[in-house]
């Protein structure tokens, strides 16, 4: 059982009062030590392997989706190697469509094929590969007009948050000026559209601006369908107000993704984002990738602007 050490031990504690549900649990994996009765506390790889050996076991139950983002190497690992991993909802009401262990609302999540898929990487690196050579000389008018029109500084680096909760930079054109870095990073929207140059504002509102992350993509960075990346100080922020936004960080972010084409960009409710990203996560498929980028082109014949 996955999660913090005293939930995941109450959790354990119901399944082993309910030995017909069909699971034995043998251990409760935590960064945090348990001083009260209970399961074993394993807190490192090894631990976890060897008692994975000595019990022979075939599922994983991960205690909410703090404890997703916290252990996702951990889960992708055993995913991929053949272990069943299971959410389970210790206090929220039951999933929609939810099985139930013990009374406990839960779902399979689809580690092994969503986390491993080579097939979705080999997608970013060819359609971002391409695109960048196909794009290239509008790439290079962007900058040289941006220069001439706005000054110097024509690339807008920033940190943002990506698989895993791992940083990265994020490539933009700049279309505005932060007074500095503190508003920047802390500063929900430092754009004012009548303070820009109309070059600035024809970049954004064609999202011409978002163009140089395909160069995140090809890096590995991001990928092309997936939950846009946001700052950490907002990470910090919507993790602990919206629940599930943390593990929208299961995947790799996105230049677009099923919240974007439902129109979910800029100002918009970041509950209802958590929820298409995390629908999008919990269904991924190839085919659900391409459809996305398909409406994402179809989308930029009637630009609103991120």
């Amino acid at each position: 059982v996955v999660g913090r050490a005293a939930t995941a031990q109450r959790v354990a504690a119901a399944f082993l009062r309910h030995p017909g549900c069909g699971v034995r649990p043998v251990g409760v994996v935590s960064d945090e030590t348990s001083g009260g009765e209970g399961l074993p506390v394993l807190t490192t790889g090894e631990e976890v392997q060897r008692a994975l050996i000595q019990n022979g076991v075939q599922d994983m139950l991960v205690v909410g989706p703090a404890a997703r983002t916290e252990q996702g190497p951990l889960l992708r690992a055993l995913g991929e190697s053949g272990c069943a991993v299971w959410e389970v909802d210790a206090d929220s009401p039951a999933y929609e469509r939810a099985d139930r262990l013990a009374g406990f609302a839960c779902r399979r999540l689809p580690v092994g094929r969503l986390y491993g898929s080579a097939g979705k990487r080999l997608l970013d690196v060819l359609v971002s590969g391409v695109l960048l050579l196909m794009v290239s000389p509008v790439l290079l008018v962007c900058a040289i007009v941006l220069r001439i029109v706005d000054g110097p500084g024509v690339v807008f680096r920033q940190e943002r948050i990506g698989k895993d909760g791992r940083p990265f930079t994020l490539l933009k054109f700049r279309t505005h000026r932060p007074v500095d870095a503190h508003e920047a990073a802390t500063r929900w929207s430092v754009a004012n559209e009548h303070e820009m140059s109309w070059f600035c504002r024809f970049l954004r509102r064609s999202s011409l601006d978002e163009l140089l992350q395909l160069w995140n993509v090809f890096w590995g960075d991001m990928s092309l369908v997936g939950p846009r990346p946001e700052r950490p100080y907002f990470v910090g922020q919507f993790s602990q107000t919206y629940p599930g936004y943390a593990a929208r960080h299961r995947m790799r972010t996105g230049i677009t993704g099923l919240a974007q084409i439902h129109g979910l960009r800029g100002d918009t409710s970041i509950e209802d984002r958590c929820r298409f990203d995390n629908a999008y996560i919990d269904n991924w498929s190839l085919w659900q990738d391409v459809c996305i980028l398909l409406r994402t082109a179809a989308a930029l014949v009637r630009p609103t602007g991120s």
